[in-house]
C-alpha cells in the first residue's frame, strides 16, 4: 500500500490549486439523467442495455437535514429517469459507517452498491481486497473535469471512486463571544491561542468544545500538532514510507499533553459526541455554550442542521461564525501556513448493478453539485458548480485554501485503516489520561510492522 501514498499527498497539494481556481471557473460535466436529449456518455447512456430491474443500495454519511432529504431526492430523481431502477438510499452516522458498517459489509459479501469513500490508504486496502470497481473508463469525462482533486481516489492510474466535496479543517469560532472576551484578532501562533483561551475563561466562556467521545475529533488535535511540528518533507515521507522516526512526532504528543493540561475544553468532553444534537461539540458552539471547535469544512452545515432540529424549522448556520487555521508554533519545523484536509466521495462495489456508475456520474453532475453546495453548506468538486459557493462560511474555507502553502491529507486516511486505527486509538487513550507521547508513536510503528 505504501507505494500509493506519494501520489495521495501530491494530489492533496494539487487539489488546493484546483479548488481555488474553481471559484472563478466554469465548465465540467453537465450530465443530467432527466434530459431527454442526453448524448452518449450522459447519465442514462449505459442503462439502456442494462437489466430491466436493478436495485442500487447507496450508503452515505449524512444524518441531519437538509442533506438527508437532499440525497434521498437525488436517488429518486435518478430512479425516475431510469425505468426499472430503484435506489435505496440509506444514511448512517459517520464514525459508525467508516469504522464498522462499511468494513463489515465488505467482508460479509452483502455490501452496498454505492458507498461513502474517503480515499487514500483506506481505499487502497479495499481495492487490494477486491471490493471496489475500477470505473476509470466509465468516468473519463468526470475525471477530466475534476482534475487533480480526483487523485486520492485513484491507485496505480486507475479510478476507484469520485469525490463530491473537498475542504480543510480549522477552528470555527463565535465572533460575538470572542468580542465579549476582548479578543480582537484570531490567533496566529500557539502562544496567542493560549492567550485567547485565558481571556475566554476570564469572561466565563468555555473556550473549546471537542467531541472526544467519537474518537477522531480528539485525534485531530495530535494531527494538527504534528502538522505544525514536523516539516512538510517529514510528513511526506511518513505518508509515503510509513516512517515515524523524526522526534517531531513525539513532540506533537508533548504539545498535546500541555494543551489538555491547560483545560480548554467543555465539561465532560471525553464522553461528548461531535455532531449529534445540541449536546454535541458542534451543538455547543452552535448554541453559544462554547466559543470554538476544531473541525472540518462541513461544520457550518452540521450546526445549521442541529439548530434546525432544535427549532423545528429550517435554520441557517449562525451568522456569527468565523474561521481560522490551527496556529503555527514558534521555533518548530512545521509550516505555520500548512492545513489539514480531505474530501468525501463514493465508490462502486465490484459487484454493483451497471446503473450504479451512472448514479455516481449523476451525483457529480453540475446541477446536483450546485444544489449540494447550497443544501450542505459545503464545497463541491465539480468546477461547473463553483458559482454555487456563495455561503460566507465556505468562502472562509476557500480563503484558507488560498493562504495554505502545504496541505496534508487527514492522517488516518493517509496512513490506511490499520495504521490509522492504531494511531487514533493511542491518541484517544492519551487524551483520556493513559499513555505517553512516546506510546503514541510506538503504537503507530507497531501497527506498521503488521502490514
Amino acid at each position: 500500500m505504501a507505494r500509493n501514498r506519494k501520489g495521495a499527498i501530491a494530489a492533496s497539494m494539487a487539489a488546493v490549486a484546483l479548488l481555488v481556481a474553481a471559484c472563478s471557473g466554469s465548465g465540467g460535466s453537465t450530465d443530467d439523467p432527466t434530459d431527454p436529449t442526453a448524448a452518449p456518455g450522459d447519465g442514462t447512456s449505459e442503462t439502456s442495455d442494462a437489466p430491466a430491474e436493478q436495485t442500487i443500495t447507496w450508503w452515505h454519511n449524512a444524518t441531519g437535514e437538509p442533506l438527508v432529504s437532499f440525497w434521498a431526492q437525488v436517488g429518486q430523481e435518478f430512479a425516475d429517469a431510469n425505468p426499472g431502477v430503484t435506489v435505496d438510499v440509506q444514511s448512517f452516522q459517520n464514525e459508525e459507517l467508516q469504522r464498522t458498517l462499511i468494513p463489515n459489509a465488505l467482508l460479509s459479501g452483502d455490501a452496498p452498491d454505492l458507498f461513502q469513500q474517503w480515499g487514500a490508504g483506506e481505499l487502497a486496502a479495499q481495492v487490494a481486497a477486491g471490493h471496489v470497481k475500477d470505473i476509470s473508463a466509465d468516468v473519463a469525462d468526470e475525471i477530466a473535469a475534476l482534475g487533480a482533486v480526483a487523485n486520492p481516489w485513484q491507485l496505480d492510474g486507475k479510478t476507484y471512486g469520485l469525490p463530491y466535496t473537498f475542504g480543510i479543517s480549522g477552528f470555527w469560532y463565535n465572533t460575538e463571544l470572542f468580542a465579549q472576551a476582548g479578543i480582537t484578532s484570531t490567533p496566529k501562533t500557539l502562544d496567542e491561542l493560549y492567550a485567547a483561551i485565558d481571556k475566554l475563561k476570564t469572561a466565563g466562556i468555555t473556550p473549546i468544545a471537542v467531541g472526544a467521545g467519537d474518537g477522531w475529533p480528539a485525534a485531530h488535535y495530535w494531527y494538527h500538532f504534528a502538522l505544525k511540528s514536523c516539516s512538510p518533507e517529514v510528513l511526506q515521507q511518513a505518508q509515503a514510507e510509513l516512517v515515524f522516526d523524526d522526534p517531531c512526532f513525539v513532540k506533537a504528543g508533548e504539545l498535546l499533553g500541555e494543551f489538555i493540561a491547560s483545560e480548554p475544553f467543555n465539561e465532560g468532553y471525553l464522553a461528548t459526541s461531535a455532531q449529534q444534537g445540541a449536546g454535541s461539540s458542534a451543538g455547543l458552539v452552535a448554541t453559544g455554550k462554547a466559543a470554538m471547535e476544531l473541525m472540518g469544512h462541513w461544520n457550518p452545515g452540521v450546526m445549521g442542521g442541529i439548530l434546525t432540529e432544535e427549532a423545528g424549522e429550517d435554520v441557517s448556520p449562525p451568522e456569527w461564525l468565523g474561521w481560522f487555521n490551527f496556529p503555527g508554533i514558534d521555533g518548530a519545523a512545521g509550516d505555520p501556513n500548512a492545513v489539514l484536509g480531505g474530501g468525501d466521495g463514493f465508490s462502486v462495489h465490484a459487484d454493483a448493478p451497471p446503473a450504479t456508475v451512472d448514479l455516481l456520474k449523476y451525483i457529480l453532475s453540475d446541477d446536483v453539485q450546485a444544489r449540494f453546495a447550497e443544501a450542505a453548506s459545503s464545497i463541491p468538486t465539480a468546477p461547473g458548480a463553483a458559482d454555487a459557493v456563495t455561503d460566507p462560511n465556505l468562502q472562509l474555507v476557500l480563503e484558507g485554501l488560498q493562504n495554505a502553502t502545504y496541505v496534508q491529507l487527514w492522517l488516518d486516511t493517509a496512513y490506511g485503516p490499520t495504521v490509522g486505527g492504531a494511531m487514533n486509538d493511542a491518541i484517544v487513550n492519551f487524551f483520556g489520561g493513559s499513555g505517553t507521547p512516546q506510546d503514541i508513536v510506538d503504537a503507530i510503528k507497531a501497527s506498521v510492522e503488521t502490514l
